[in-house]
């Protein structure tokens, strides 16, 4: 029974008694339905980004690819060639990887990661100089990152700027991290639940403070 809305003060008009013992039964099941809805309780093991993580890793593309008629490629050389060796990190188009990037505070580092080529690994270290803000290449239907279901009035996508900080000694290569993950995950080891085998798809990754000091200690180490 839908339920109609009344002036305060006002009295309802009465109905048969069958009637109302009938919609009241309906509208004690729709309140119930109501509460049950209303109790479910979010997973508690679903913490905010920010809650956590201090330094992150963020992968992009040092070869060419060409997409829509424009180059891919965006090595850690790119990012030195740009004003200020500075440059937005547009073009994420997963929600886990956005939600990351909108937790990212001014100052904090990132891994500087190159995918998507021969000999994947991190290059270097970026730093966050500008907060998440709108990213502007999904509303541009010539950009390889347009999105057609986003809008100006709500828009989907994220993105922040960073700045070159330095090259690593040392080139520290996918392979050898993966040596060092698999060796951790029975050990315990600083890299054993390392967001880049354990959520390896995502381009926009955080590291905790321990996975993040451990790395950087391996440029002054021989590659293993």
């Amino acid at each position: 029974m839908r339920q109609t809305k009344r002036k305060r003060g006002t009295s309802p008009v009465l109905e048969e008694p069958k009637e109302v013992t009938e919609g009241a039964e309906q509208d004690r099941k729709s309140i119930t339905k109501h509460k049950k809805h209303k109790a479910v309780k979010a997973n508690p093991r679903e913490k905010k980004p920010q809650e956590e993580y201090k330094c992150w890793l963020m992968k992009s593309e040092p070869e060419t690819r060409i997409e829509k008629g424009l180059d891919m490629k965006f090595g850690i050389e790119d990012l030195m060639a740009q004003p200020s060796q500075t440059a937005c990190w547009d073009g994420v188009r997963n929600y886990q990887a956005r939600n990351f990037m909108r937790a990212m505070k001014i100052g904090q580092q990132a891994f500087f990661y190159h995918s998507n080529c021969k000999e994947p690994g991190i290059a270097g270290i970026v730093q966050i100089v500008k907060e998440s803000y709108v990213d502007h290449t999904q509303f541009d239907p010539k950009n390889p990152h347009y999105d057609a279901s986003s809008s100006q009035d709500n828009p989907k996508w994220s993105m922040v700027d960073v700045q070159f900080v330095r090259k690593l000694k040392r080139y520290i290569p996918l392979a050898e991290l993966k040596k060092l993950h698999l060796n951790d995950k029975s050990s315990g080891g600083p890299l054993r639940n390392i967001a880049l085998f354990t959520r390896a798809r995502l381009s926009v990754q955080p590291l905790t403070q321990e996975e993040f000091d451990f790395i950087l200690k391996l440029e002054d180490q021989k590659d293993i």
